[in-house]
Parts: C-alpha cells; structure tokens; sequence
C-alpha cells in the first residue's frame, strides 16, 4: 500500500508530503485546485515520461518519492533479480532537473525508468477517466477473465511452454529454410568436391612435377653433359681418376719422411675416393633419365590442372585446395545431417505441440465456465447502479492460432437497455454507462487479485444522487480488502471515506500553490456541506454533511 508521497517542485506544489492510511481516501477540491496535478506526480514514480514543464522553479529539480508498504506481495525475487536491496517499506524516487534530465531510484538505487515501471505496477493501479479505453484491450479482457477464473499459475505455464513452442517452430523453419537453399547448392558442391578428389592433390607436389617436367623436357642435354663429366672423370684411358692414382704412386713413397707427406697422401687417397663415388654417382644419374613423352604429357597435363583449380578457387597452394575439399565435404556432410535434424525438431514440436493444445484447451475450459458467473454478478452490480436493464456478456470464440492467452479471443458486449441487441463496447455505451462498467469490473478482480492499492480518479462521472451513494458503496467495500483513493467532486462518496484529503488553492510570494491537508472530523463536515450546497453551507448543509458521514 501507498504509505507517503513527497513533492518537491512540482506543478502548483512548492513541497508538500501527503499520507496515506488503510481503508478508502476520498480526495476533494475545487474544480483546478490541483487535483490533477497529485495524479501526475505519482504517475512519475510510477514510470510515466517526464518533461522540464513541470518544474514549479525553473532554476530547480524536481523530487517526488513515494514509500510503499510491499511485505505482503512476494517481490523479493525481482528485487533479487534486479540486484537490488529489499526493504518491506520500499521507496521510488523520481529527479528530473533543469535540463530535463529525469533519473530513477528504488531504495535510493539507481535504476532505469523501465525497472521502475514493472516494480511499481505490480502494486499500484491508477483508474482515470480516459482508462475506460482498456474495456475494449485484448490484454486487459483477458486479465479479467482470467482472474476470476483463478488461470495464474496455469497461464504462465501455458506461456512458458507457448514460448518454447515458438522458439522450437522458428529453429524449424530455419533449418527447412536452410535445407531448402543447401539443396539447391548440392550439385554445385558435389562437382567441386569431385573435381577436388579426382585430382587427387597432395601437398609439394606442383614443385616436384615442376622439376620432373623441366628434367623431361630437357633430358639430352643433362644425358650429354652428364656423360662427359663422367667420361672426364672416370671413363676413358686418360681419365682424371687414372691421372690422381699414378701421383698418388708418386706420393706414396714420401710419407715415410714425415707426417706432413704421409698427410698430403691421404688427402689425395680421399679425393680420388670421392672422384669415383662421383663419376659413379652421375653415371647412375645418366643411367635413370630416359626420354619418355608420354610421361612427360602425363606431368604437364596435372600441372595444368592444379593450375586450372588454383585460378578457379583464387587460391594460392595445394594446401588451400586441401582445406576447401575439407570445408566442402563439412558442407555435404551438414546437407546430409539437416535431414535428421528437421526429422528430430519436428517430432519435438509435435510433443510441444500437443502439450500447449491441452494447457490452451484447459484455460478455455475454465474461461468458459467462469464466463457466465461474471455476467452474472456485473449484471447484479450494473443493477445496482441504476443500470436495470443494462447487461454485459463476454464472447468467447476459438483463435485461429496460439497466442499469449491460449487459443481464445475475447471480446467484451453491452446492451444497455432491455431487448436490445449486444454490440461491442465503444459502439453502444456512453461515458458514464462505460465508467460505471469499469468500477464494476475493477470491483470485481479487486477481490481476486493482490493488487494492494488502486487509485480512481473521478470515477463518478455521469453520475449522481443515489446512483453516486451506490458507487460509494462499492468503493467502500473494495476498501476493505485493500488501500483504495478516490478523487471526486460528490458528497455521496466523499462521506465514504475513511480519511478525507483536501486539495486548495491560494496565492503566496505573488505566486500561486497548491496545497493538500487532512481533515479532522469537523473540516470533513463543513467540507461536504459545502458541496452540498452553493456558497456558505446552511445548516441544513450541515446536518444533512453530519447524516451522510454518521
């Protein structure tokens, strides 16, 4: 429940803190006193948009705080949530500076505008005179409905699994999607990965048959220079190896003068050593080129593929060949593996499916049978509203598809006058045949709901005399049950008030201001006289002020 609200710098009002008790508030003034203006700085720290034109001082900031009483209303989680400190007696404040810089505090945190709003509508409600616009919003006719038919719990199962449901049928539609396209590349892909695997790539060969070929094509000149290097070095009578042998003969008789000479000998033993694995060497060499054209056609022909394939993939080795063959047997691989996917998803969300067919047919089961009670008792309370003849039905047929609520959709009718045919809302019903429907139905999920405070703002237009006592009467049995504030401009239903709050007017400082105080016993009687009757209140006033209040 609202315990206390601060205003600092706001409209009419300089600085004014205001209290609120249990039970039912009945707030009244003169028409422009400033009414209004307590209406809109609660709307700020409830998450309403603010802007500098309702600074008082320009030169100034704003404040306004409420403190609410939350202890019975479970919102430890969101404060969990939000990382936020919880207090049973928890505060919103709202700043907006001169620039037009508005911030936002729960229990002096910082906190953006969004936060505020979800905690702050979870227990305040204000109901405004343009508010009669949300009889005709899906979302509100279904929070209605679903209250008396005590759907909580089952409907946030219901769209907790709605949800998955939605999310597994997009994954679906994704993967046909991606099936569809993938299938549509499957031949391209199949020819490039087979092209691939047909030239049977290895990594370093280009280089080796680069050298093959060039060995290939130029095979007599490398057998000619080879065979008279050969021929020099070991291969005719006058050979260089011959020639060494006979100086080493010469040497070989001086090694027993000395270590150096038996050294030079061993050398020179060494280099013909040499010289022979050499010329035996380039012998075996000559020995293995041969000409052969047809391997040579053969080297050149995969030569011009692998460069064929790097120009058609722009890349630069067969390394990079390699990896797309790689990357293209992944993407057959996946085309192939969609298939099984789909099949599993799509069982899935059949399962899915079939359980939110069930919840959706459960809410509509119960929203059916909850339908004819609350006709019944907003006929009784639209009765007593000197509304006789009017009725109120809830048409419920089945949706085309799933949706936040189930498989429903909702639509509220009227008929105000006996015979007459039902028709939607805004169709057939006046503005105070509309504001009395609305209190009725507030009346009504007030009882069932854990809103703990509800704010009318002038729900008494379009009526008065003893509909307008009636209307008082509502409002002072919803008040039993939970915090309920009413501004309005009737007796009938000032005298229902458990505390009674007065808005005025006067000047100060050259400057005008608005002001609310609390009335004792005597202010709130010579209050309702007042409205009772024009100027000064005659006794007459007086006493009739005193037998309203009792």
């Amino acid at each position: 429940m609202l315990k206390q609200i601060t205003i600092q710098n706001y409209a009419l009002i300089e600085e004014s803190s205001i209290s609120f008790p249990e039970g039912l508030t009945v707030i009244t003034g003169e028409t422009g006193a400033g009414k209004s203006i307590l209406l809109g700085a609660l709307g700020l720290i409830l998450g309403q948009r603010a802007d500098i034109g309702v600074l008082r001082d320009k030169t100034k900031k704003c404040i306004i705080e409420g403190v609410f009483n939350i202890k019975a209303y479970r919102l430890k989680n969101f404060f969990n949530e939000q990382e936020l400190d919880y207090e049973d007696e928890t505060s919103l404040r709202r700043e907006i500076n001169p620039e037009g810089k508005s911030r936002a505090f729960i229990n002096d945190t910082p906190v953006n505008l969004n936060v505020l709003k979800q905690l702050a509508e979870q227990f305040i409600d204000i109901h405004s005179q343009h508010e009669t616009l949300l009889l005709n919003d899906t979302a509100f006719q279904f929070e209605v409905v679903d209250a008396f038919a005590e759907l909580k719990e089952k409907k946030i199962s219901y769209r907790e699994n709605f949800l998955q449901l939605k999310h597994s049928e997009k994954q679906l539609q994704d993967l046909q999607d991606q099936e569809l396209q993938t299938k549509k590349d499957l031949d391209y892909y199949t020819f490039q990965f087979n092209e691939l695997e047909q030239a049977t790539v290895v990594a370093g060969e280009m280089n080796k048959l680069e050298q093959e070929s060039d060995t290939l094509n130029n095979a007599e000149t490398i057998k000619s220079g080879l065979n008279r290097v050969y021929f020099a070095l070991n291969g005719n009578e006058e050979n260089i190896v011959t020639q060494l042998s006979l100086l080493k003969t010469t040497l070989a008789p001086l090694s027993k003068y000395g270590r150096r000479f038996e050294e030079l000998h061993s050398r020179l033993n060494s280099g013909i050593i040499e010289l022979k694995d050499l010329a035996n060497e380039i012998n075996n060499a000559d020995e293995d080129i041969v000409f052969d054209p047809e391997r040579l056609l053969e080297v050149d022909a995969k030569l011009d593929l692998l460069n064929r394939l790097l120009k058609k993939h722009n890349v630069q080795t067969e390394e990079d060949l390699l990896r797309l063959k790689e990357e293209l047997e992944e993407r057959l691989n996946a085309i192939g593996s969609i298939d099984d996917k789909i099949a599993l998803l799509s069982k899935e969300v059949k399962e899915q499916k079939k359980k939110v067919t069930q919840q959706a047919d459960e809410l509509s089961a119960k929203r059916k049978k909850a339908i004819p009670e609350i006709e019944k008792k907003i006929k009784e309370m639209l009765g007593s509203l000197a509304m006789p003849h009017a009725s109120f039905k809830i048409d419920c047929q089945a949706a085309t598809q799933f949706n936040n609520n189930g498989a429903d959709k909702l639509n509220f009718l009227f008929s105000a006058n006996k015979g007459s045919e039902f028709k939607e809302l805004h169709k057939v019903a006046s503005g105070g045949e509309l504001s009395r429907l609305m209190l009725c139905i507030k009346a009504l999920i007030a009882q069932l709901t854990s809103l703990p405070t509800i704010i009318f703002d002038e729900i008494d237009t379009g009526v008065s005399g003893d509909v307008a006592h009636k209307v008082g009467g509502i409002l002072e049995k919803m008040a039993k049950g939970m915090q309920v504030i009413t501004i309005t401009h009737l007796p009938q239903i000032a005298c229902k008030g458990k505390s009674h709050l007065f808005v005025y007017k006067h000047e100060q400082n050259d400057k005008t201001v608005s002001e609310i105080k609390a009335l004792n016993k005597d202010e709130r009687i010579v209050e309702i006289a007042k409205m009772l009757s024009t100027g000064k209140p005659t006794e007459a006033a007086i006493n009739n002020a005193k037998e309203l209040i009792g």
